[in-house]
């Protein structure tokens, strides 16, 4: 369990010093250090490792209590049971994985080699993460699937191109034999020719422009990577514009005005992108995120544009227009406020425009949904649970609302219930994708999310088959939300629950 940059003594007490947590309490790394240095919460650096220990912190990532525990003892600021209660804890959970026992067959992590790294189970695992992680946002006129029998010539423009540097995200390890974009597309066409345009991912300058301008024109289809790297946002370096960096827009603008035909666009990097000129270019026909892709992101993107996997990927964030870089990033408000021309955060809260929405994304195939199964009543006073309310009377009625608070529900497990959703794939490619069940109040009650994700799961459908599947759904941890006081309260009255285009409506009564 980490505590991270928060109070410490709320932190760690609550999880661990009631004897519920069967393992030990670690600290985010530097979190210790920056308690007394930055925060100056503590007079000391040893008053600071005595109110983790005491908060019941067991281990610090970094090196500050191993530098200033010594002196903490020295002066009195902590005692041996301190140290004891941490080594415990830590010591208990070493024990329980027999990591002080000779090997055996049970333990087979002790066997973890080098043999073990990069292997061929490895690298698929790390493909597939790719191949559903990836978001189809655009694809015009079904542009993409590519047919390889009628292409004979790729262009690949962008500084990311032939940069396995710009497969891993922040904190990723050595890759193994990363295969870099140009790499993964020769294996599918030979003749791909590439040329950066710009210099790096910065793209500060048009130098690289001409050569990259001739490549386009000689090529059957032109993929321009585009995005984010490791250059432009990591955890100590903030994004400070959601558009492309530097002239990169210019780019994809000027090779789209001199293909023989639209492009695409590729997208890399782990934050929204307002690409708000690509979704409405004819020119630009299909727009493709594949994020931070790995040591094999190279291998899936040709996949994907030749239609060898079929995107079902869904955005995780929405990608806000570049206005929203003029709310303050310190106000974490999260419902709208018009008063003050304040949109809100999160798909939750947000009123403004979206360039694409949470949950977005597109596939070769078309999808529909029908409800088979749902409720169209919970009544909680006729619950089969004896006494389900507490309160009495079972429900407030505030500002016109009427709702019940969920720390009054005894049994929230006795409303869990099922819905169970038909997925039939109507087009003519087999596929995966990931189905997301929403809900909302129907009222749409001022202050209350606009909507909320309340369960997704990844379904394959053949084409012009269907597949039926089945979410649970709890309505006090789902359909629950916090009120302006922090209480967490369920909206009794009519609900919808959403997926796709398709809503089922029931009603919660008291």
């Amino acid at each position: 369990m980490v505590c991270q940059h928060v109070p410490v003594k709320i932190c760690c007490r609550r999880l661990g010093m009631n004897g519920d947590l069967k393992g030990y309490i670690v600290s985010d790394c530097d979190a210790v250090a920056i308690i007394h240095e930055n925060q100056t919460y503590t007079s000391s650096d040893e008053d600071s490792v005595a109110i983790v220990l005491k908060a019941g912190m067991d281990v610090n990532c970094g090196s500050f209590l191993i530098r200033h525990t010594k002196s903490a003892i020295e002066k009195g600021k902590i005692q041996e049971e301190d140290i004891n209660h941490a080594l415990y804890n830590l010591f208990s959970v070493q024990l329980r994985l027999g990591l002080f026992e000779k090997a055996s067959e049970n333990q087979w992590f002790t066997r973890l080699g080098p043999s073990n790294v990069c292997t061929k189970e490895h690298r698929e695992l790390a493909a597939e993460a790719v191949r559903q992680g990836t978001v189809l946002l655009k694809n015009d006129d079904s542009f993409l699937p590519l047919k390889r029998s009628e292409v004979s010539h790729i262009a690949m423009i962008g500084a990311a191109a032939n940069d396995a540097y710009i497969m891993g995200g922040d904190y990723t390890g050595a890759p193994c034999d990363p295969i870099t974009f140009l790499k993964g597309m020769q294996a599918f066409v030979p003749q791909t020719t590439v040329a950066g345009g710009c210099k790096n991912v910065s793209c500060d300058s048009t130098d690289g422009f001409g050569e990259a301008i001739e490549a386009a024109k000689r090529a059957d289809i032109v993929v321009v990577i585009a995005g984010l790297n490791l250059t432009q946002e990591t955890e100590d370096l903030d994004r400070v514009t959601l558009l492309l960096p530097g002239k990169q827009q210019d780019l994809v603008n000027i090779i789209a005005s001199v293909t023989k035909k639209p492009i695409v666009l590729v997208i890399t990097g782990g934050g929204p992108v307002d690409v708000s000129f690509a979704k409405q270019d004819t020119r630009i026909a299909s727009v493709l995120w594949i994020g931070y892709p790995g040591e094999v992101g190279g291998q899936v993107l040709p996949e994907i544009l030749f239609g060898e996997y079929n995107p079902g990927g869904k955005l995780p964030i929405t990608w806000y227009p570049e206005s929203f870089t003029a709310v303050p990033m310190t106000d974490m408000n999260m419902r709208a406020d018009p008063l003050r021309g304040y949109p809100g955060r999160t798909y939750r809260f947000y009123t403004g425009d979206a360039v694409y929405g949470f949950g977005y994304g597109l596939s070769y195939t078309k999808y529909s949904y029908n409800f088979l199964q749902g409720p169209n009543r919970i009544s909680l006073s006729h619950s089969p649970v004896p006494g389900l309310i507490s309160r009495k009377p079972a429900y407030t009625r505030r500002d016109g609302l009427d709702y019940v608070q969920v720390e009054d529900i005894a049994s929230c497990e006795s409303l869990v219930f099922s819905v169970h959703i038909s997925v039939a794939n109507d087009g003519a490619m087999d596929g995966s994708h990931a189905v997301l069940l929403f809900a909302r109040s129907k009222s749409r009650v001022p202050g209350f999310p606009l909507k909320q994700l309340v369960g997704f799961e990844r379904v394959y459908t053949a084409a012009g088959r269907s597949t039926n599947m089945e979410i649970k759904v709890d309505p006090c941890k789902h359909m629950s939300a916090a009120n302006t006081e922090g209480r967490r309260v369920l909206l009794l009255g009519s609900h919808h629950l959403m997926v796709g285009d398709e809503v089922h409506e029931f009603v919660i009564e008291a």
